[in-house]
C-alpha cells in the first residue's frame, strides 16, 4: 500500500516536471516569439518611415526624403504611394527575362577621368560660305540681255571675263552725243567732257570710248565684264530679261575663305569667347586637323534650337573645304574639377530636345529602376560630362535605355514617352475638377476683379501698382470664410495669400513676378472651377517665362498681353482654356 502510494507520487512529480518542461518552453517561446514578432514589426515600421518618399499632388515628379513644400507650386507635399511591391510611384521593375531580351546593361559611374580629351568641348557644324568675300555683279545700265555666257551655279568667274552682253537704248543714244560732241571739242570741250563722263559712269572704259569717237559708229550691244573673281553662288537673271540699272544678274562668293559655324548650347557658352583657338576636323579629311579661332559669337541664342551660333574662319586657297560640309571643332577650355564631375556613356542619355534623361538602377540586388533628369557640361567623343542629377557610385542603364523607357510608358509610370504624365509645371491646371459651395465662388468672384487689376500693372511694368492691387487682393481673400472647402483647396487658397503678402512685401519687379508665377499655380485651378463667372476668364500661356518652363494667368481679354515681359515680349502665349 505504502508502496503503491510513493510509486503515484513519484510518477505525478515526474509528468508535472515533464508537463513543465514542455509547456513551460512552449510559453516562453511564445512570448519570445511574440517579442520578436512586435521588434520585428517596430523594425518594419521604422525602415518603411526611414524610406518613406513625400511628392506632390499637383506634380508627380517632385520626390523627396521628407515633408516639406512642393518647389514648383509650394503646396504641401503628401506621401508617395507605393506599390504591393514596395516600388515608388516613380520607380518601375522588370523582370529578368526582359532585361536578357532587351540586352539592358547598366554601369556604376564615377568621377571623370584624365584623358587626352580632358577639358575639351565637342561642336557639331558645316562649312559655310564667308559673306565678306560675296559680291553681287549687277547691271551697270537699263536694257535687256542678249547674250548671258555665265549660266550656271559653281561655274568660275575670272575679274574682267565677260559675263553678259545687254542691249541698252539709253547708251545708244549716248554714244550718238559723243560723236556729235566730238566733232564739236574745240568750241564745246566741257561738252565733250561731260558726255565722256556720262559713258564712264556706265562703266565703259577709256579704251571702248575711245573706239566708238574713232569708228564713229554706233553699237547695239554692250558687255557687262565680272568686278571681282570667284565662284558663281547664285545666277539671278537669264537671257531675255530685261534689267534695271543696278539690277544683280549674279551673285559670286570667293571661296579662298570659308567659315566654320558650329551650334553651341546654352551650357557651353560660358566656356567660349572671340580668339579661341579652335582644332577643326572634316568628314572628307578625318586624318587631318585644321588650325583656326573663334571670329565670332552670335549674340542672339537661337530659341528653336537653343543654341548660339559660332564662327571659325578657315583659308581655303587650295579649295578643300566645300559649303555645306560637316565639320567637327575641339575647344579647350578650363575644366571644372573632376570630382564635381561624372562621365557617362551617351548610349544612357535620351535627349527630348529640352531635358536629358537617364534610368538609374535604385535596387542593387533587384531590377528596378527610376528615370532622372541630368544636366550634362560637355561631350568627349562617345561620353557625356554630367555635372549635376548624377553622384558617384549610382548604377544607371547604358544599354537598353529606351527598352526600359518603354517598359514604363506600358506600367503607366513616368517615362520620356508617356504623354499623359505630365513632368513640369505645366499641368493642366484648368482641367482639375473641384467642387466648391455657391457661397465661396460668389465671394471668390470679388478676389478675381483686383487679381486682373493687379495683372495689368504686371503689363504695365508698374511695381507700386502691382503692391497696391495685391496688398487688395489679399485683403480681400482672408475675408472670405474658407472652413467649408476641402484640405487641398485650402492648402491652395492658403498658398495664394502667402504669394500676395510676398508680392506686397517687395518692390522689386522682377522677384514679383517670381511670386505671380507660384500664385498662379495655386489661384488658377480654384478661378477655373468657379461657376458662370462674370467676365469670362482666358486662361493664357507663355512657354518662354519661369525660365523656359511656362508659366500661366488669368486675363478678361482674348488679345495676350503678357505679365511676365511686359513691353519686352508683350504678346508672347496663346490661350489654352476659359471659363465655361
Amino acid at each position: 500500500m505504502n508502496k503503491n502510494i510513493l510509486y503515484i507520487a513519484v510518477a505525478v512529480i515526474v509528468g508535472l516536471f515533464a508537463g513543465w518542461l514542455i509547456f513551460g518552453n512552449s510559453e516562453i517561446d511564445v512570448d519570445a516569439s511574440k517579442d520578436s514578432s512586435n521588434m520585428s514589426d517596430s523594425h518594419n515600421h521604422s525602415s518603411d518611415t526611414a524610406n518613406q518618399m513625400w511628392t506632390c499632388s499637383m506634380h508627380p515628379q517632385i520626390m523627396q526624403p521628407e515633408a516639406g513644400d512642393c518647389p514648383i507650386c509650394g503646396m504641401d507635399l503628401i506621401p508617395a504611394e507605393t506599390s504591393a511591391e514596395g516600388l515608388a510611384m516613380n520607380e518601375i521593375k522588370m523582370t529578368e527575362n526582359a532585361m536578357a531580351l532587351a540586352n539592358i546593361q547598366t554601369t556604376i559611374v564615377g568621377s571623370a577621368q584624365a584623358s587626352d580629351d580632358d577639358g575639351m568641348i565637342s561642336l557639331s557644324g558645316k562649312i559655310a560660305e564667308n559673306e565678306e568675300n560675296n559680291a553681287v555683279q549687277a547691271s551697270y545700265f537699263d536694257g535687256r540681255i542678249e547674250k548671258l555666257n555665265v549660266n550656271y551655279e559653281g561655274q568660275k568667274v575670272n575679274k574682267g571675263q565677260l559675263l553678259a552682253t545687254i542691249y541698252a537704248p539709253n547708251l545708244v543714244a549716248a554714244q550718238q552725243e559723243l560723236i556729235t560732241a566730238a566733232s564739236l571739242k574745240k568750241s564745246q570741250l566741257d561738252l565733250y567732257k561731260a558726255v565722256r563722263n556720262k559713258l564712264k559712269n556706265w562703266k565703259l572704259s577709256a579704251k571702248q570710248i575711245d573706239a566708238i569717237e574713232a569708228s564713229g559708229s554706233v553699237r547695239d550691244n554692250f558687255p557687262i565684264y565680272a568686278a571681282v573673281s570667284g565662284t558663281v553662288a547664285e545666277v539671278i537673271a537669264k537671257e531675255g530679261d530685261y534689267v534695271k540699272q543696278g539690277q544683280p544678274i549674279l551673285r559670286v562668293s570667293n571661296l579662298n575663305s570659308v567659315w566654320a559655324e558650329f551650334d553651341a548650347y546654352e551650357n557651353q557658352i560660358s566656356n567660349l569667347k572671340e580668339g579661341q583657338n579652335i582644332k577643326i576636323v572634316t568628314n572628307a579629311y578625318p586624318n587631318k586637323e585644321f588650325d583656326a579661332k573663334v571670329s565670332f559669337i552670335d549674340p542672339v541664342l537661337n530659341n528653336a534650337t537653343r543654341t548660339v551660333t559660332i564662327r571659325a574662319t578657315l583659308e581655303n586657297t587650295e579649295g578643300l573645304f566645300k559649303p555645306g560640309m560637316f565639320v567637327n571643332g575641339k575647344l579647350k577650355v578650363s575644366s571644372e574639377s573632376n570630382n564635381d564631375l561624372i562621365s557617362i556613356p551617351a548610349t544612357a542619355v535620351m535627349w527630348t530636345g529640352e531635358r536629358s534623361l537617364i534610368y538609374v538602377k535604385t535596387n542593387p540586388n533587384e531590377p528596378v529602376f527610376e528615370m532622372r533628369e541630368i544636366v550634362i557640361a560637355n561631350r568627349n567623343g562617345e561620353n557625356f560630362t554630367v555635372k549635376g542629377g548624377l553622384e558617384n557610385g549610382d548604377e544607371i542603364v547604358t544599354n537598353g535605355t529606351f527598352s526600359v523607357d518603354a517598359a514604363a510608358q506600358l506600367q503607366g509610370k513616368k517615362s520620356m514617352m508617356n504623354k499623359s504624365k505630365k513632368e513640369t509645371s505645366d499641368m493642366p491646371l484648368s482641367q482639375m475638377k473641384i467642387d466648391l459651395p455657391s457661397s465661396f465662388q460668389k465671394e471668390f468672384e470679388k478676389v478675381l476683379t483686383s487679381y486682373l487689376q493687379m495683372k495689368d500693372a504686371f503689363v504695365s511694368n508698374d511695381a507700386n501698382q502691382v503692391s497696391a492691387f495685391a496688398k487688395e487682393t489679399s485683403k480681400t481673400l482672408k475675408s472670405i470664410d474658407i472652413s467649408g472647402l476641402g484640405k487641398m483647396e485650402q492648402a491652395h487658397l492658403n498658398k495664394t495669400i502667402k504669394m500676395f503678402d510676398a508680392i506686397v512685401e517687395n518692390d522689386n519687379l522682377e522677384n514679383q513676378r517670381d511670386h505671380f508665377v507660384i500664385l498662379n499655380e495655386n489661384i488658377v485651378p480654384i478661378a477655373m472651377n468657379i461657376e458662370n463667372v462674370d467676365p469670362i476668364l482666358y486662361l493664357q500661356k507663355c512657354p518662354m517665362a519661369n525660365k523656359n518652363k511656362g508659366a500661366v494667368w488669368l486675363s478678361k481679354d482674348k488679345d495676350i498681353r503678357n505679365p511676365y515681359y511686359g513691353d519686352e515680349m508683350l504678346t508672347c502665349g496663346s490661350i489654352i482654356n476659359i471659363t465655361k
